[in-house]
């Protein structure tokens, strides 16, 4: 994983509501253990029409949105079954964070181990976003916050935890791997042995 401080973008907006994870990858693409390449599969069957040809007026798709790392969702967005490779796709597209009034939890806490921000939001907040798509806007993981264009910072939950492990680049086994030696020292010390 990246270390993530602070990430600046234009937004591209995809105002679909209970957008669910087969939606976002489709099951035809989980055959593969790898994240190289999921970014193609990424809304594949909105993205792209019967023949494989992209679908124009399909949001990602518009010249507007290439160089947007940051994706304003409608809300209860990565509902549905768990899968990893959601967050897998949406990184390997360029999606940085994500910004909605809900994101469902399971997907949240698959987006928070891959690196992907979470950023939830209020409702007025949430509507100003996607009423004005291609805004730049800066989700700053230190101060967790939201800022917008007007000066206006919304402060969005980040857990201690997952806000350590984005600024410093680590997921869940590297941070237990950078712990090794207290671990061992623990275990050599312990009042029982087995």
């Amino acid at each position: 994983m990246e270390k993530i401080t602070a990430i600046t973008s234009r937004t591209v907006v995809l105002p679909s509501t209970d957008t669910d994870t087969d939606q976002i990858v489709p099951a035809r693409f989980l055959t593969t253990t790898t994240r190289k390449g999921l970014g193609k599969a990424l809304f594949a069957d909105w993205r792209f029409d019967r023949s494989g040809a992209p679908v124009a007026d399909f949001p990602l798709n518009r010249p507007s949105a290439q160089g947007c790392s940051v994706l304003v969702a409608g809300s209860n967005f990565g509902c549905g079954s768990s899968r990893e490779h959601a967050p897998w796709a949406l990184l390997d597209f360029g999606i940085r964070a994500v910004v909605s009034t809900e994101i469902a939890d399971i997907f949240r806490g698959n987006s928070l181990k891959n690196g992907l921000v979470p950023v939830i939001v209020d409702k007025a907040t949430h509507g100003w976003l996607l009423e004005n798509p291609g805004v730049e806007v800066t989700v700053d993981v230190s101060a967790r916050q939201l800022r917008l264009p007007d000066g206006r910072a919304v402060e969005f939950p980040l857990d201690s935890f997952s806000r350590y492990c984005l600024l410093n680049g680590v997921d869940q086994l590297g941070y237990l791997l950078s712990r090794s030696d207290a671990i061992a020292d623990f275990e050599r010390n312990r009042a029982w042995q087995p």
